[in-house]
């Protein structure tokens, strides 16, 4: 046992102390808060790419009158189309708008023209057509002589209202089912990652001392499965810890983030405007307050240690199975390819069904994969906001605590043999047969 805990404390300290993971750690933060700047300030940029677009109104539907919307600017003509086009070279236009008559007020369908030799971009599009749906509707309305007061009121906001059966009201806001979605779809991908990054270190750490033969001086002072186990829980502290700091770091520095380069919402792209993407912000302050009187009625007494459960179930159980195949290869890495793709598949289908089980957290997808001990410790994370019942989260504990130990073990009887195996190209046939060599 105490050879054990020195295996943890110098793998824990090696990698700790390492100058690339300080680095990483403290500049990772920092690299999310620039992101977050980087795309408020590409979301708040203007194009300076100017259009002038030409406009024929045959039916004169819109009394001359279009808005501008930034760079784009139109204007009203008479002259013939043919006309316009022959000379298009010669006048500063962009593109030329043809807007037919509207000759049946009860059609819903409504095609106008649009003639350039550029092609139509994604930023004038909705722009153009928000224009002319608005104008067509007020076209229509003062047409067939509609009292605007009566069609107003026809659009109706409609407010879906949660209220629990047993419970008392005020636990449960209409905020509910997205805060629990958002919470679970952020443990999943956190679970997700943190298989992947850390396991992937185990098998790289097994390598690195099996090629530099240090594992051989190792081995004559420790058993091979006391060094597996010390990589694994020594690599497993460090993602820990730098998650732990990074918990703390990164919604810091977004938030300050946020408040000096924050994303202005006067000054959002076109499509968006033209989409009325508009922010009230009594609405927004509403919104917000909702999610933090959902997020403070969660029960993270529950939601946090169930998810270091399943984080440490996951992570023994997968970063085993790497380091037993780290064990196995040899100096190319390309050679050790097929022997990981049995273990990246179930990680792979655990990320896409926790995708879905956010959605629907109830489906029988949802509670049969977080029950099944390969995709438990993604999907599972994932359900638990939505308070799944309590024999599903136990019976699926139980299934992984016991698939984790059965493959820590055979994984430890792998390693054993493959530690001091160099030379010779293994298959998943031979790792089979080292599982049960006596």
């Amino acid at each position: 046992m105490n050879n054990l805990w020195l295996i943890i404390k110098r793998e824990y300290l090696t990698r700790v102390t390492r100058r690339s993971f300080i680095l990483a750690t403290l500049l990772t933060p920092l690299a999310i808060g620039l992101f977050f700047v980087v795309v408020s300030f590409i979301f708040q940029y203007d194009s300076d790419d100017s259009k002038r677009i030409a406009v024929i109104d045959e039916g004169n539907i819109f009394d001359g009158k279009i808005k501008d919307e930034n760079n784009l600017f139109f204007k009203f003509v008479n002259t013939d189309l043919d006309v316009i086009k022959d000379n298009f070279d010669e006048m500063d236009y962009n593109g030329i708008l043809l807007i037919p008559s509207l000759d049946d007020l009860l059609k819903k369908d409504f095609r106008v023209f649009y003639y350039s030799d550029e092609k139509l971009t994604l930023d004038i599009e909705p722009i153009i057509v928000s224009r002319i749906r608005e104008r067509v509707r007020d076209y229509k309305i003062d047409q067939l002589q509609i009292d605007r007061q009566q069609l107003d009121a026809l659009n109706t906001k409609i407010e879906l209202e949660p209220k629990p059966i047993k419970a008392a009201p005020e636990e449960t806001t209409k905020m509910a089912g997205k805060i629990a979605a958002a919470i679970g779809f952020f443990m999943g991908i956190i679970m997700y990652m943190t298989v992947f990054i850390y396991g992937m270190m185990v098998m790289r750490s097994v390598m690195e001392e099996k090629t530099s033969r240090i594992v051989e001086v190792m081995i004559s002072s420790v058993k091979p499965f006391q060094l597996m186990l010390g990589k694994i829980i020594g690599v497993g502290a460090v993602g820990l810890t730098q998650l732990a700091i990074w918990a703390i770091l990164i919604p810091l520095i977004v938030t300050v983030a946020g408040l000096f380069f924050g994303a202005d919402a006067d000054a959002m792209p076109p499509s968006a405007a033209a989409a009325g993407a508009e922010i009230d912000p009594e609405e927004a302050e509403a919104m917000l307050s909702l999610v933090i009187q959902e997020l403070s009625q969660q029960n993270w007494w529950a939601i946090l240690p169930l998810f270091i459960l399943y984080f440490l179930g996951g992570y023994f159980m997968y970063s085993a199975l790497f380091a037993a195949v780290g064990s196995a290869m040899g100096d190319d890495l390309g050679e050790g390819q097929a022997l990981t793709i049995p273990i990246t598949i179930p990680v792979l289908l655990a990320f896409y069904i926790m995708m879905v089980s956010v959605q629907a957290p109830n489906s029988s997808l949802a509670i049969w994969s977080s029950i099944f001990p390969l995709f438990s410790p993604i999907v599972m994370p994932a359900r638990i906001p939505f308070d799944p019942p309590i024999w599903q989260v136990l019976l699926s504990l139980l299934l992984l605590v016991a698939t984790a130990l059965a493959l820590v073990w055979l994984s430890g009887r792998i390693y054993r043999v493959g530690i001091l195996m160099y030379g010779k190209k293994v298959g998943l046939k031979e790792l089979g047969k080292w599982m049960f060599r006596g």
